[in-house]
């Protein structure tokens, strides 16, 4: 079976942020800077690289600032250019060319499957991909490029799984799976089971925030009542779709994934990031090594 390849991305980004507070009582977590780029950008820039054109924000209240990033500022661009500052230019003028930017207001949060649920007239029966907004890859390590092609391939579901340590799988989603012909690195999803304990793990492969989903799956959450916490869950959905004979695949990532949706995730980013930048790094990573030094002193 082959369909077409998705050109829509949805983002789910009208959470609260409450671990981030007081930070983001007014400013978004997902405009959070990683060094000088915040957090959601990198996942827009994630998709554009992916042949995405159309990306959808689903939002909540106060977080109108997120869309404002992605549109032009022409006094920052005619002060930059009177300045000759034509690197910086070029960096804010990047942020409005990657893709069109659409946004929709997703009114409670009630769970990811309601959010993702929300984006339905905009998608319609077109496949599309959901990347979560508080992480993102190695970008010359991309995902979602083998993902869309393997969903195009199989017209089903496509997750992204990651593996981790005995001791992790009570934080994840964790899947249950069997080989597939596919490709390296592909596997034929069986079952999901959600933070269980090491000893009733069935795989060290736990879910990360990257899906590609029929245009079908709108219809399914629809009818998905709320479950764990009330919420209506999006591997709920997926759930009865794998009972129905829909197809489910995972690529297993071997890069770098950035998790920002904690303090301590999102400050490794900050330094990870940082410390690999040709215009930052040596003189950051020399401060760093001494700074470290020092404080073990």
């Amino acid at each position: 079976m082959t369909t077409k390849r998705a050109v829509k991305a949805v983002i789910p980004a009208a959470g609260l942020a409450t671990r981030f507070l007081p930070a983001t009582k007014a400013v978004p977590k997902e405009l959070l800077p990683v060094v000088d780029r915040p957090v959601l950008q990198y996942i827009v820039e994630e998709a554009a690289s992916a042949g995405i054109t159309d990306v959808l924000l689903v939002t909540g209240r106060g977080k109108t600032a997120m869309v404002d990033h992605f549109d032009r500022r022409p006094d920052v661009e005619a002060r930059l250019e009177e300045k000759g500052d034509h690197d910086r230019l070029a960096a804010v003028r990047r942020s409005s060319e990657l893709a069109d930017i659409y946004t929709c207001r997703q009114g409670e949060p009630l769970g990811l499957g309601h959010a993702v649920g929300c984006a339905a007239s905009h998608v319609g029966d077109n496949p599309f991909a959901v990347l979560l907004g508080d992480e993102f890859v190695e970008e010359d390590k991309p995902l979602l490029p083998a993902m869309l092609d393997l969903q195009a391939r199989t017209g089903g579901i496509v997750l992204a799984f990651m593996e981790v340590a005995p001791h992790e799988t009570s934080r994840y989603g964790i899947a249950s799976i069997r080989e597939s012909d596919l490709g390296e690195d592909v596997v034929e999803v069986t079952g999901l089971v959600e933070k269980p304990s090491p000893e009733e793990a069935p795989s060290n492969l736990a879910v990360i925030g990257r899906y590609v989903l029929p245009g079908s799956i709108f219809e399914v959450i629809a009818d998905t009542k709320p479950g764990n916490g009330g919420e209506i869950q999006l591997t709920d959905a997926m759930a009865t779709m794998l009972a129905g004979g829909v197809p489910v695949h995972a690529i297993v990532y071997r890069g770098h994934r950035y998790d920002t949706g904690m303090p301590l995730g999102y400050l490794q980013a900050v330094v990870q990031l940082a410390v690999q930048r040709p215009d930052l790094g040596e003189e950051f990573r020399a401060w760093l090594t001494e700074f470290v030094g020092g404080r073990k002193g």
